[in-house]
């Protein structure tokens, strides 16, 4: 039941499609916490250099997510073409910017 009313709401037509996109976003993930990780020690982003600060945890995961959250972005794109779901996570992503305010880039015709 879930799974049908998920398949309208993305405007997938077969379960095989539904199982793919799950697999693109389950490597995405996974693929952007390794990704992230070298550029996170390039720049020097470690928990430690802020254990001195009084909300240092949280302002260590907020750069975090603000770093890895584009690399997230883009490499489900790239993902995505290569499971040949292009147009889905394309789609998917004008929604996610829109919603976070890049509306004016994407104007429908």
């Amino acid at each position: 039941m879930y799974y049908k009313r998920l398949k309208e709401k993305w405007g997938v037509s077969s379960n095989f499609q539904l199982v793919i996109i799950f697999i693109v976003f389950g490597i995405t993930g996974s693929l952007s916490v390794q990704v992230g990780k070298p550029i996170l020690d390039f720049i020097n982003l470690h928990p430690k250099n802020f254990e001195s600060i009084p909300i240092g945890d949280f302002l260590y995961w907020t750069i975090r997510v603000l770093i890895v959250f584009p690399l997230y972005q883009v490499l489900l794109i790239i993902v995505g073409t290569l499971f040949f779901q292009f147009r889905f996570f394309w789609n998917f992503e004008k929604k996610i910017l829109k919603k976070i305010g890049f509306k004016r880039f994407f104007k429908e015709p």
